[in-house]
């Protein structure tokens, strides 16, 4: 197999493994803190900015590569089995009745105010420096 068909399949990998968050979000007996990191990971996810953007080199897909898969290994590892197994099979429903993936604007609204605030605060710090 090669390297671009690994890729593809992890890709995909991580693509349901979101969605499996997101239907455990909806589902009654998930426990409030697996909902709660669930809630962060996939509004993350979902989003259509990034918080470090993939044009920046390395670092653009430190949060695609690591982040994003480590928010997913804790929220199943604080899933109860049953609740994991149900949402796994809505994954899977989903996946093969091929919908619309969901994007979270909240999340991008989120991003966006991050990014202003970091570089209001750099703008204070930069004038500070030169006066």
């Amino acid at each position: 197999m090669s390297l671009v068909q690994r890729l593809r399949g992890w890709a995909k990998a991580l693509k349901r493994q979101v969605m499996v968050l997101w239907f455990s979000c909806r589902h009654p007996e998930t426990p409030w803190l697996p909902k709660l990191v669930a809630l962060f990971v996939v509004a993350y996810a979902l989003s259509p900015i990034d918080l470090i953007p993939d044009f920046i080199p390395l670092l653009g897909y430190l949060d695609d590569v690591i982040l994003l898969p480590l928010g997913i290994a804790l929220v199943i590892h604080l899933l109860p089995a049953h609740v994991l197994e149900d949402c796994r099979q809505q994954a899977a429903q989903w996946e093969h009745s091929r919908a619309k993936r969901p994007v979270n604007r909240i999340a991008a609204a989120i991003i966006i105010l991050i990014w202003l605030t970091l570089l209001g605060a750099l703008w204070v710090w930069l004038s500070r420096q030169l006066q």
